[in-house]
């Protein structure tokens, strides 16, 4: 991985995921190789923080201590429009099938991403 960019997993407002150079796969997790044809070091991207939720669970219990100020919140998973899925939070009252936008929130401690309605 040769290219470093703002990502939220270091506290800073931005998603990035990867995409091979040699088959063109995309892939949210970052690693040192594609995880569809092995090549290395995939290219790093800035996403647009554009989706569509794929699925949603509201948590009404808190896991942690930490959690608990926030309970109820939205747990996502979002189909971004460059092709990844991933997990994060939003709005209590998204449905499967809602367009999102991506923006950040402090959540227990850390900065997370926050996908509302598109407007």
């Amino acid at each position: 991985m040769s290219e470093r960019l703002a990502d939220w997993t270091r506290s800073e407002e931005a998603v990035t995921y990867q995409t091979c150079t040699a088959c063109g796969h995309v892939q949210y997790f970052h690693r040192a190789f594609c995880a569809a044809c092995g090549a290395s070091n995939p290219r790093v991207a800035r996403a647009s923080g554009k989706g569509r939720v794929y699925a949603t669970s509201l948590v009404c219990r808190a896991a942690t201590p930490e959690t608990r100020a926030h309970v109820p919140y939205n747990i996502l998973l979002v189909d971004c429009a460059e092709g990844f899925r991933m997990m994060a939070h939003g709005e209590t009252d998204l449905a499967i099938g809602d367009e999102v936008t991506a923006s950040f929130k402090p959540f227990a401690g850390k900065l997370v991403p926050f996908f509302a309605k598109r407007k």
